[in-house]
């Protein structure tokens, strides 16, 4: 399996990324700086999480318009794979490759801490290797992580199996206590209508062997891979 990683002005967890593909695929992902549009043919691009640009006026407004963004908008309307994580889903979001919009958390804090998601739909190209309804431990480490949407988008969300994973809490319920930024139905990822491209708040990239004190996110990658060879 052939990835990339696209790196943006204060990226700060495209090493956490790059490092677990390596792992996982046995192939090191081209690294690929924000402004390169020479993206190689690949099977997977990947938006790492970070402050791309600072933050500045939204979080992945600036990313959003970068040269290689163009690229990317490319590959995924082409079928291509895409995953974005934390500031990787605000930028998708921003491109417009994905609905809604990530705002400032409810608590107005930064939030970094080890969530519990459920599994809401293993029938996509990152969630097979899960079971339906299963519930990981994910780490988070966001201060705009808040998803909001349209009612209109969020049922149509909804409806369409399109909700990827869901804050929950230790007994799979959906809480109020459980979600911990306050987004809609306590949306934790989505996935596009083609079911190529994916957004999501935490961090499975941080918990792929017993070294990081876990490995749920392990499946997320698995996953990919079932989906791809």
């Amino acid at each position: 399996m052939k990835t990339a990683v696209i790196i943006f002005p204060a990226s700060n967890c495209d090493r956490d990324m790059i490092i677990a593909l390596e792992k996982i695929t046995g192939h090191k992902p081209h690294i690929i700086w924000h402004q390169n549009t020479n993206i190689p043919e690949v099977d997977l691009i990947a938006l790492p999480g970070g402050f791309s640009f600072g933050d500045y006026l939204r979080c992945g407004a600036m990313a959003a318009r970068s040269p290689v963004t163009k690229k990317v908008i490319e590959h995924a309307d082409r079928g291509g794979k895409v995953i974005g994580i934390c500031n990787g889903f605000q930028i998708l979001t921003e491109t417009g490759l994905l609905p809604g919009a990530l705002m400032r958390n409810e608590s107005l804090k930064f939030i970094c801490k080890d969530v519990n998601l459920r599994v809401e739909n293993n029938d996509t190209p990152f969630t097979n290797a899960y079971k339906k309804d299963q519930i990981i431990t994910i780490p988070i480490a966001h201060h705009d992580g808040n998803y909001f949407a349209d009612e209109d988008t969020l049922a149509a969300l909804e409806e369409e199996g399109r909700v990827a994973f869901r804050y929950v809490d230790d007994k799979g319920q959906p809480t109020k206590d459980a979600n911990p930024n306050g987004s809609r139905n306590n949306i934790a990822g989505i996935i596009s209508r083609r079911k190529n491209i994916l957004g999501m708040m935490p961090h499975p990239e941080r918990l792929i062997e017993d070294a990081q004190g876990g490995t749920d996110g392990l499946g997320f990658f698995k996953s990919i891979i079932n989906a791809i060879n």
